[in-house]
């Protein structure tokens, strides 16, 4: 596994002589596969000489190589942070410095240091990330995945099956003593057997056009906020396996270490979003096995990483989550049955929230595919979902090309075997039936919910709206006042109180 001595290059880059920058202490991290020095102002990047089924470090020419390349992938999302390569030379003397021109031992990626705190695995555990902030990253990795190569040579069912099969050898370098042997053949075995089953689908991805020079490793900690926006770094330059991809695995990674941590609320509104700027729900049918294997990739590295730690204080949590991320391998892959749920109500009657509250909590993981008409009709018309619609946004023929979308992209997703909440208005008889024959169509519980609460509650809601898809204002909500709703079949919320009593009350209607 390590196939060099880097203690004298660790020894040296620990210290503050290995830093032309102020540096008085030296901040340290470590990886299974890297060792990081923070200074003052910079950071050195250090690949360990370890040799894995996955990648390849045990040269110190390999190590050069790998350098160059995580440099160039990443300033692809972060160049700012991304400075260079620099050697760990031998001086004259007999000791160590950084881009010297002796002899080079070593080799290091150069960083910017930006501040640690605003990682994304920081702010969550500090609760500064709200469904804003999840949505303007979830633009963002859509924009990336948008303007990265298109590529047939990667991903697919092949792509795949490299990557179950290197989970089954990382898995059987531990020495047994983490993970229960039992529960790692059960998810190997499963994995196959999903695999086996969405293979066409994932062939027609690849076709498609949804395999792509991705990131490749996705979670919390490989995402900071910098100027303001979120921005991605740390992407995988060793194995193409792994950074050529389908765009909805690459995206697994994000929901998956969101779920982790409890937070399969932002899980569910970066799913959707992403869903809502690309259409591309049609591949949440792989959704099961694209989140298992990230969580089989996080249980391994992790019981990889508390047998070769240098800091013996965090093995013992290593190996809880090596644990538990095994558990969620299983977990995924026995996801729940599928059910649509309907959520009707006028403008500012809080139905899109009611949608956003159940949603995580609804079906495979991580939750229900939201079906919101005020998103849709401006995917239709080619706008981003905050962008304001004129009036020929909300002609009778746009709207029902809107209703006639949802009921598709509902049928679909339902096939999928994922769950759907359709957040409309819904103030027709006729568009509340079509939705039900949805799911009936699809031979799913159907569940319809009308939220009620007075004008004034409705006007107040609508004008005080920020960063809204709806374009809805007071004058929409007296128009819509003057609606002929027909008899109302569906169970009926009172939404008038507080946000938490109708999230209550919207949970009970729904029930287990």
């Amino acid at each position: 596994m390590i196939s060099q001595d880097q203690s004298e290059t660790i020894s040296f880059l620990a210290t503050p002589a290995a830093f032309a920058d102020g540096t008085k202490a030296v901040g340290r991290k470590e990886t299974h596969i890297s060792e990081i020095f923070i200074g003052e102002t910079h950071v050195f990047k250090l690949k360990r000489a370890v040799k894995f089924p996955y990648l390849d470090f045990s040269t110190p020419d390999l190590r050069k190589s790998y350098c160059e390349a995580e440099v160039a992938v990443n300033r692809r999302t972060a160049p700012s942070i991304y400075i260079g390569v620099k050697p760990i030379a031998r001086k004259p003397g007999g000791g160590l410095e950084v881009g010297g021109s002796g002899e080079a031992i070593d080799w290091v990626v150069e960083m910017k240091r930006f501040n640690e705190a605003n990682l994304f695995s920081e702010m969550a555990k500090n609760k500064k990330i709200d469904r804003f902030l999840m949505e303007r990253l979830a633009d963002n990795i859509a924009t990336f995945h948008a303007a990265t190569e298109a590529r047939t040579d990667g991903g697919g069912r092949a792509g795949i099956a490299l990557i179950i099969e290197g989970n089954a050898k990382a898995f059987n370098e531990n020495d047994g003593d983490v993970l229960d042997k039992n529960k790692i053949d059960e998810c190997i075995k499963k994995s196959l057997v999903e695999l086996d089953e969405i293979s066409s689908l994932l062939e027609r991805r690849r076709e498609g056009g949804c395999v792509r020079f991705c990131h490749g490793d996705m979670h919390l900690g490989n995402i900071v906020l910098l100027d303001g926006e979120p921005t991605l770094f740390d992407a995988i330059e060793f194995n193409d396996n792994i950074n050529i991809t389908d765009v909805l695995y690459d995206l697994a990674f994000l929901l998956m270490d969101l779920e982790h941590i409890g937070r399969a609320d932002l899980a569910n509104v970066a799913m959707n979003r992403y869903m809502d700027i690309t259409g591309s729900a049609w591949g949440l049918v792989a959704f099961p096995l694209f989140l298992s294997l990230r969580a089989a990739i996080r249980s391994h590295v992790a019981a990889t990483l508390s047998g070769i730690s240098t800091d013996k204080s965090v093995v013992p949590q290593l190996k809880k989550d090596a644990c538990g991320f095994l558990q969620m391998a299983l977990d995924y892959l026995a996801p729940p049955p599928a059910k649509l749920i309907a959520v009707g109500g006028l403008s500012g009657s809080g139905k899109s929230r009611a949608a956003r509250t159940l949603a995580p909590l609804i079906g495979a993981r991580p939750g229900a595919r939201v079906l919101r008409s005020d998103v849709i009709r401006k995917r239709i018309a080619g706008v981003h979902p905050l962008d304001r619609l004129d009036e020929s946004g909300y002609s009778k023929e746009m709207t029902e090309q809107t209703y006639q979308a949802i009921y598709d992209e509902a049928h679909a997703v339902l096939l999928s075997g994922h769950s759907v909440i359709a957040d409309c208005v819904f103030a027709k008889p006729e568009q509340r039936q079509a939705i039900a024959d949805v799911a009936k169509d699809a031979g799913v519980p159907f569940i319809g919910l009308w939220l009620d609460t007075g004008p004034d509650v409705l006007e107040a809601r609508v004008t005080k709206r920020v960063d809204n898809a709806s374009d809805a204002d007071a004058r929409i909500v007296r128009q819509q006042l003057e609606y002929d709703l027909g008899e109302m079949e569906w169970k009926r919320i009172n939404s008038s109180g507080t946000r938490e009593e109708t999230d209550a009350f919207c949970v009970e209607a729904v029930g287990p």
